[in-house]
């Protein structure tokens, strides 16, 4: 599969987060291994829950070096209800991460990806944007 079916990918699947994932966005995570294909899908869930990037990771063990997590809204920074997502896919050793967009919300807004970046991984920005931003807009903090 290659980067833009992955981010589409990515979106179809959040958008079985609504509307469970409520007030949260409903944000879609996919994974890839290092062949391209799809090891683990996620999406966001009720709020206390997995976040998108959770739910993914959850369904894969092992180190994540060569994988590539694919997600619609840049991932938290912050810990919440739920711990930081970007210092998830740190901590797990992901290989790369796509990010259609940035959070607006303050609180996140830059920090997740430049957790990510800090560490070394590659972090990608932008991938279907347009698109992801059109759907994500009504649930997103501005």
């Amino acid at each position: 599969m290659n980067p833009l079916e992955a981010m589409r990918l990515a979106l179809a699947t959040s958008r079985a987060a609504l509307p469970e994932c409520r007030p949260n966005p409903p944000v879609g995570c996919v994974i890839l291994d290092a062949t391209g294909q799809v090891v683990a899908t996620g999406y966001t869930r009720q709020p206390g829950s997995h976040h998108a990037e959770a739910a993914a990771l959850a369904r894969v063990e092992g180190p994540l070096a060569g994988c590539h997590a694919f997600v619609t809204l840049e991932p938290c920074s912050f810990h919440g209800r739920t711990p930081s997502c970007a210092r998830t896919l740190v901590e797990r050793g992901i290989g790369a991460v796509s990010v259609a967009i940035e959070d607006p919300d303050p609180r996140n807004s830059g920090r997740g990806v430049q957790i990510l970046r800090d560490a070394g991984i590659p972090v990608e920005v932008g991938l279907l944007a347009d698109e992801v931003r059109g759907f994500l807009a009504p649930y997103l903090l501005t």
